[in-house]
């Protein structure tokens, strides 16, 4: 066995068209796939998948309590952006109302690489590294 990469990321939500239009309309993702009858979207992310599940379908219902102020079901996660310019994504990000943190070097997959930590609508950590 030889892992190549992530393949998906599974994001439970409260809101899916909220998160849905915020990694799409915002961050440039496309809907791949809907499943309304299980309650996930997939989202195409470069070569890799985001699944937003909602919490009250048939698959996020099986997953327990909503993520919340008390807990998450994960710290943040990296998307890479190809010719990343940190203070043009700031501003981008900043015009739509988006609240961006800590920009910064940073060791990833690749090396060291600038990125810019933000979140999205639910709360959920994200990177964009360069």
């Amino acid at each position: 066995m030889r892992l190549i990469g992530l393949d998906h990321l599974v994001l439970r939500v409260r809101d899916p068209k909220a998160m849905e239009r915020f990694y799409v309309d915002i961050l440039g993702c496309t809907v791949e796939n809907r499943q309304d009858a299980v309650g996930l979207t997939q989202l195409r992310a470069g070569a890799q998948l985001i699944d937003l599940v909602d919490v009250t379908g048939r698959l996020g219902l099986m997953g327990g309590a909503a993520p919340g102020v008390e807990g998450r079901n994960l710290d943040h996660f990296c998307l890479r952006v190809e010719g990343l310019d940190a203070s043009e994504v700031r501003a981008y990000l900043e015009a739509r109302g988006v609240a961006v943190g800590a920009e910064g070097l940073r060791y990833g997959s690749t090396g060291e690489a600038v990125s810019i930590y933000l979140a999205d609508p639910e709360g959920n950590g994200l990177e964009l590294r360069g």
